[in-house]
Formats: structure tokens, sequence, C-alpha cells
């Protein structure tokens, strides 16, 4: 299939990847006497730090999502072609995508992160999680679902289950969720539920370290934790969960918290494309490059953004995608 981009004089740098480090590159180059071709699976831009309010209803979908092309709508020298990537062919400067070849200059993956869950397959199988806006909509249907079905049960267990909500993860993320269904508990599930006890809908915040908000200060990690307790949010730290099936989250072989909602935000792997040697991707899938964002072994191929791994004296494990 032909993907009727121009073919000029100048050179051309495609970004794999409309995130936020592909759409800053993209705009940053609009002066430039090259020609930008973003390839994304998806039409639009999101706002990810916002994801967690659209899983709990306080903004609708459409308040963190814009188009791209009305992002880049002044900028002459740029192309968009929404498709996903199949393969890249370094020997060849292509781009295998599903609807063709995209010829480069030089090639730029800002491909983003994908939830990590650790080869836990129970968990794969049964949680959801919040790294889109699909899974921020499916979270939010499935958690209203869920407290629909709790009006009807008479086994108290059963009910239970319905209502207790489990987030695995005590990051940015985990925190947010846990914060948010707080306050939703508080100030709008009784309006709208006004049949259903919600002093029972219990929520977790399951991490597997010693602190929620790890990466950070002790100042945030205190007031985070808080402001969790004082919205009575269960911090279980030191607590990794081990699977869950059978509507049960388990802590260990015995031990379980009963549950048909358990939002995984314990990590990520970077969003690796295929088609780069082994020896490049780093642990988490991410792609090692230098201090240039140049891909180790490559001279015409970048990764930045979360799925580059750049290792440096300070910081040793890589960075951003240096998790456990």
């Amino acid at each position: 299939m032909d993907t009727n981009i121009p073919v000029t004089s100048q050179p051309r740098i495609v970004i794999v990847g409309c995130g936020f480090a592909g759409l800053r590159l993209a705009k940053e180059l609009a002066d430039a006497p090259v020609q930008v071709v973003v390839i994304d699976r998806n039409n639009y831009h999101n706002f990810q730090p916002l994801l967690y309010q659209v899983a709990t209803g306080a903004l609708e979908a459409d308040s963190i999502a814009y188009p791209i092309r009305k992002i880049f709508a002044a900028q002459e020298n740029f192309f968009f072609r929404m498709t996903s990537v199949q393969n890249i062919d370094t020997a060849r400067n292509i781009v295998v995508t599903s609807i063709g070849e995209i010829r480069y200059d030089h090639l730029v993956l800002a491909t983003g992160s994908l939830t990590n869950f650790f080869g836990i397959e129970s968990i794969e199988r049964n949680a959801m999680q919040i790294k889109s806006i699909p899974n921020a909509l499916n979270l939010r249907s499935y958690l209203f679902q869920n407290f629909e079905k709790a009006l009807l049960k008479e086994n108290p267990e059963e009910r239970q289950a319905l209502l207790n909500v489990v987030i695995v993860g005590g990051g940015p993320t985990g925190v947010e969720i846990a914060g948010s269904l707080a306050e939703m508990r508080k100030d709008v599930l009784p309006k709208d539920y006004p049949e259903l006890d919600l002093k029972q809908m219990e929520i977790y915040l399951m991490e597997a370290g010693p602190a929620v908000l790890g990466p950070m200060s002790k100042f945030a990690q205190d007031k985070a934790k808080r402001y969790l307790d004082s919205m009575n949010v269960h911090v279980r730290l030191n607590t990794p969960v081990k699977r869950f099936e059978d509507c049960k989250a388990y802590i260990s072989d015995t031990e379980f918290i009963r549950t048909e909602n358990l939002i995984w935000a314990a990590g990520v792997n970077g969003n690796e494309v295929p088609g780069l040697p082994g020896e490049v991707i780093a642990r988490n899938k991410c792609i090692k490059v230098n201090r240039w964002n140049r891909v180790e072994g490559q001279t015409n191929v970048y990764a930045i953004g979360d799925v580059a791994s750049m290792v440096t004296d300070e910081m040793p494990r890589g960075f951003p995608c240096w998790r456990p």
C-alpha cells in the first residue's frame, strides 16, 4: 500500500509515537529544513497524567485528548500517518507498518511504555490497567457495573468483593487513583448510590516497597501517605500481590483480599519495536542509548522518552526505565 508521503530532497525524520517526547521533538523541528513524519496507532495525543481522572469520572476522555493533525495544522513540514509499526529494517532504512513501508533518513523511536505484569499470568488476565484512554474508560465502566451488581447481592461476601478495590503499585499512578477513588467514595457515590452502604467500600493500596512514591523525596512520600490515611485508604507497604484469581488478591499462599476490582499500576516495560538487535534491549525492554539518545550501534536511529534507557554515572541503572 502506498503511504502517499511526498518525496522531497530534504532529509526525512520519522518519529514513531506521538506521546510527550515525540510531540515535543516534532514541534521543535518545525523550522528545520527536514521532512517530519509522525507515526502513531491513534490519531490523537492524550495527556496521560490525567487518565486516572477519566477512570474515576472526574473528566471526560475528550478533555485529555487532542487530534494530532490539529496540533500540527500550521507546521508545513509535518506529515502524519495513523498506523501501527510491525518492524524496522535498519539495513534498508525502512519502517514496516500496517499500511506499507516508510523510508527514513533518521528514525526516532518514542513509543513510550507498556504495563509490566512481571510474568504473573493471573494478574495480566484478570486485572484492570490504566495506560490509555480505552483502559481508563473500561475501568470506569467496570467499577460502576460492579456497584450496580452490589445492589442486587444478598450474600455479604459477594457484595463486599464487588465493593472492594485493590490498587497494586504505590507510584504516582497508584497514589492518584487511590486518592481519587477515596474522594469519589466520600463525595460522589453516596449521591449516585443512596441504597449502598458505602462505608463498606474498602480501598487498598498495595506497595511492594517500604514507601509510596518510592523515587520521590521523603517529604512527598510522607505527605502522600498522610493524605491517603486521612481518606481511609488502607496502605499496605512491603506487601506484593502474588496472584489474582477467583475474586481474591493473594498476598501470600493463604492470605488474600476478596475483590472483583484489582487495578494494576505496579510497573512498566518499554514499548520496544521489533527489528533492533537484541543486545540494545535493556532490562524492562527499554532501548539502550548514548548521551545523545542514539541507539547503541546505530548511526541514524534514536530513542527518546520512556522507551530510552540512558545509563550514566549518576543513573547507573538507566533512566527512565530503571524500575525493578
